[in-house]
């Protein structure tokens, strides 16, 4: 059972007490500070209200006919969904020994009979805000061991992507250092593998510290006079021979002008264009369309490749969320991290349509000034 969320619902308090008179009171008083209060009139109810609902916090009783408040607190301590919740024990009596057993049955603190409501409700109080921290602290520490862990996944996958052109390079300077056989591969090709090699790895460098710059705000655009036409066109026929024999088309589009970060927004298409040349298989189609509304451009990269389920269309945008995506679409890195952060920066909007084996659409809009 997972701790309610304070910062949403007031303190949600439940009341043991064997005696109607002291239950009506207690109520009475609880409720008037704002909280929510439960009242049962025995222990084998309390258990029952507990793990039917479990409370905030519990003001128990100690002597009750058939369980006792010490039996009552000896089960809940003794199961993990909810050993965690606080119980301030309640009595008659205010002997040192009866205080003494209850602080050892797990109670966080004591009031006695007849009541100081004053008293009563300031170690309610103290009580709630003390479990209000402490579930926020045990959130805050899961969230940031789920952040370490998907960091952990992301260096692992950035650094898998990076062995390919690593091991590419290495090949060609091997080859380069044996003496020529004949048949062998021209220097001239070697270096060409090479270059292409040490030039994917320099892009995924400049990602990642783009990413860093971005989230930082180190990047500051430097908006001018643009059209996008020309962009895209320039984008597209850049990738057309990593294209291969997959087919890229452009729909038509006179003019689209706008002020924005022109470099910015071709790396942008870079990313989207080169993620659907990786995902869309040879002899396959990708097109590009740019469309306009009254306030914003839209541009459009589609491709015909496997597709991306429903629920990772938003994680796939995002740094550490990629690492659970990447058996879906391997070797994305940080691409879609930066295209995100960079149209955002131009206050525009990205993202993305796709289905399992129905392709990808992935889009922007940009702002016309």
């Amino acid at each position: 059972m997972s701790p309610r969320d304070f910062s949403e619902k007031p303190g949600d308090i439940l009341v043991v007490d064997d005696t109607p008179a002291n239950l009506q009171l207690l109520v009475g008083m609880l409720k008037e500070q704002g909280w929510k209060v439960r009242p049962v009139p025995s222990g084998e109810m309390a258990l029952r209200a507990v793990n039917a609902s479990p409370p905030d916090l519990i003001l128990l009783d100690i002597t009750m006919p058939g369980m006792d408040g010490f039996e009552v607190s000896r089960q809940l301590k003794n199961n993990p969904a909810t050993r965690s919740i606080p119980i301030i024990f309640i009595s008659a009596l205010d002997e040192t020994e009866q205080k003494v057993r209850a602080f050892a049955a797990g109670g966080v603190d004591y009031v006695t009979k007849p009541f100081q409501l004053t008293e009563v409700e300031a170690r309610v109080r103290t009580q709630l805000e003390m479990r209000r921290q402490r579930v926020a602290l045990e959130r805050s520490y899961e969230q940031l061991r789920e952040m370490e862990r998907l960091r952990d996944d992301l260096t692992h996958m950035i650094a898998h992507d990076m062995r390919t052109p690593l091991l590419g390079l290495q090949l060609a300077i091997e080859l380069l250092a044996m003496p020529p056989t004949a048949g062998g591969e021209p220097p001239v090709d070697i270096m060409k593998h090479a270059r292409s090699a040490v030039a994917t790895l320099i892009e995924m460098v400049n990602q990642m510290l783009d990413v860093s710059r971005l989230e930082s705000g180190k990047i500051t655009p430097h908006r001018i006079s643009a059209d996008l036409v020309p962009l895209v066109a320039q984008s597209v026929e850049s990738i057309r021979l990593l294209a291969g024999t997959r087919t890229l088309t452009v729909a038509p589009m006179t003019s689209a002008l706008l002020e924005t970060d022109a470099e910015l927004i071709a790396r942008v298409l870079a990313n989207l264009l080169g993620n659907a040349v990786k995902f869309t298989l040879p002899n396959g189609t990708i097109n590009v369309t740019l469309n306009e509304t009254p306030a914003m451009w839209r541009v459009a990269v589609t491709d015909d490749g496997p597709g991306i389920a429903p629920e990772n269309h938003r994680k796939i945008f995002e740094k550490f969320g990629q690492a659970h995506t990447q058996q879906q679409r391997k070797g994305t890195g940080l691409g879609l991290t930066f295209a995100k952060l960079a149209v955002e920066s131009l206050g525009g909007t990205i993202g993305v349509r796709s289905a399992p084996g129905a392709g990808s659409t992935f889009w922007f809009e940009l702002p016309k000034v």
